[in-house]
């Protein structure tokens, strides 16, 4: 699912604010009011930086998904680093759906992201590293395929690469074709790899 960096929501016409708006009393919502009123409160606090603590706190326990949606868009609003970790735990989550979102929500944040990939690209958990270039797909940063030659150039795991690759059928550059064609004498009896490798460069050849 993919979020819409917006201030509007589409809350049905029971999502009405009964509650005081300032800080204390949106954190006392988001913890103990129903589902509309945690929907308002999480899109409201989005305005206090100094709420991030308890956007992620609740992020843990928060079961339902559009409460959790509309917490994910108030930490991309945020944008802060502690957003940012608080994100890249959620990577690590045992909930598919907490890690789509959280990829989803770092891809709206290319500048705070910018500041991580390295160490994400270069995490001992290759899922972690996979998600790292699912980030990468949609993040408009003049960085990207850098960092994605850096992870073929130098990644290991062949899912990793894989992934890598794919990204780079649709955004690489002349600059690729050679670090590609390394890729390929590095896992010589990988026949996907192969594959995948040569669609990339059939793409960037201009075929």
């Amino acid at each position: 699912m993919g979020f819409v960096k917006s201030d509007q929501h589409d809350f049905s016409g029971d999502d009405q604010r009964k509650s005081s708006r300032d800080m204390p009393g949106l954190l006392r919502t988001l913890s103990t009011g129903n589902v509309a009123e945690r929907r308002w409160a999480a899109r409201d606090l989005a305005q206090y930086p100094q709420a991030i603590t308890e956007l992620l706190a609740q992020l843990r326990l928060e079961q339902d998904r559009t409460v959790r949606e509309a917490l994910f868009v108030a930490l991309t609003q945020s944008g802060c680093p502690e957003a940012v970790e608080g994100l890249i735990s959620c990577l690590r989550s045992e909930e598919a759906n907490v890690r789509n979102d959280a990829i989803e929500a770092m891809k709206l944040m290319p500048d705070a992201v910018a500041s991580v990939m390295h160490s994400l690209l270069h995490d001992p958990d290759p899922d972690i590293r996979i998600f790292a270039v699912n980030i990468l797909e949609s993040l408009r940063h003049p960085m990207v395929e850098s960092w994605l030659l850096d992870v073929i150039e130098h990644e290991e795991h062949v899912n990793v690469c894989a992934t890598a690759v794919d990204l780079l059928t649709e955004v690489g550059s002349s600059a690729a074709e050679l670090p590609l064609q390394a890729l390929r004498r590095k896992f010589p009896d990988e026949p996907f790899m192969h594959f995948a490798i040569e669609v990339a460069l059939t793409r960037i050849q201009g075929g």
